[in-house]
């Protein structure tokens, strides 16, 4: 079984069951699920997120509630514009310079509230909440197949803004959880491997529970440039103006 076949098993079982919520469907995208504002709780409620005062999250509708949780608690948000396709390709949304929480954390108003940063310019991030389609209990993620979530830990990770102490969590429904019953996957012993550029996480929360990994997978210590084509990096300004060879 690949990647593709758990996103498939995963996206079908949230639709079938009537779990996925707006916008449909959920297949290719991270799914938006019933329960995220349970499970934002739940995250909210741990000692790695009352101690972050820095927070990068992904920028999909299922942590729509952390983003907004985010900066009622005080912290800076950090979201990653698409694609990475700008040369400051993080916007950032400080809690003192907006009045309207609901409507800056929105897809749209995230362009429209956040301030484009360079990465040299984030702070330390103390936690990183990335969106997946399909996890596993010890800290495997899957995300929808583009490669974004890990390309932008690497960025920031070459720059120091991330380390191995800056906490990784998602949050997902259970169906999502597919090494567990009620997984959709039928051979849990046939899940993929990760891949050497992914970032394994640390909390999984859902709106049920808070599931501690305790991975011992290594984090990528920067970007794996061998991995990465001229068209690639061509599309990403951040990843072409630091290419080992960029200067020639």
């Amino acid at each position: 079984m690949d990647k593709a076949a758990v996103r498939q098993a995963v996206w079908d079982a949230l639709e079938d069951r009537g779990i996925a919520r707006f916008p449909f469907p959920p297949h290719d995208r991270i799914p938006n699920f019933a329960g995220a504002e349970e499970a934002r709780d739940r995250l909210t409620g741990t000692p790695e997120w009352e101690s972050a005062g820095t927070v990068k999250a992904n920028p999909d509708a299922p942590q729509l509630p952390v983003r907004r949780a985010g900066l009622r608690a005080g912290k800076t948000v950090y979201v990653a514009q698409p694609r990475l396709r700008d040369p400051d390709p993080f916007l950032r949304l400080d809690p003192a310079e907006i009045d309207d929480v609901d409507a800056a954390t929105t897809v749209s108003g995230i362009t429209e509230y956040g301030v484009p940063t360079a990465p040299e310019d984030l702070p330390h991030v103390d936690l990183v909440v990335s969106g997946s389609v399909a996890v596993t209990t010890d800290g495997a993620r899957i995300g929808k197949g583009e490669g974004y979530s890990d390309l932008e830990w690497a960025v920031l990770r070459e720059l120091d803004a991330v380390d191995d102490d800056t906490t990784v969590a998602t949050t997902v429904h259970e169906l999502q959880v597919v090494d567990e019953t009620p997984s959709p996957v039928e051979d849990a012993a046939a899940l993929p491997e990760p891949d050497r550029h992914d970032v394994p996480l640390d909390p999984i929360v859902t709106p049920e529970r808070t599931v501690r990994t305790g991975h011992t997978a290594a984090r990528p210590a920067g970007v794996d440039w061998d991995t990465l084509d001229p068209e690639r990096l061509a599309e990403i300004p951040v990843l072409a103006e630091r290419a080992p060879d960029a200067g020639g």
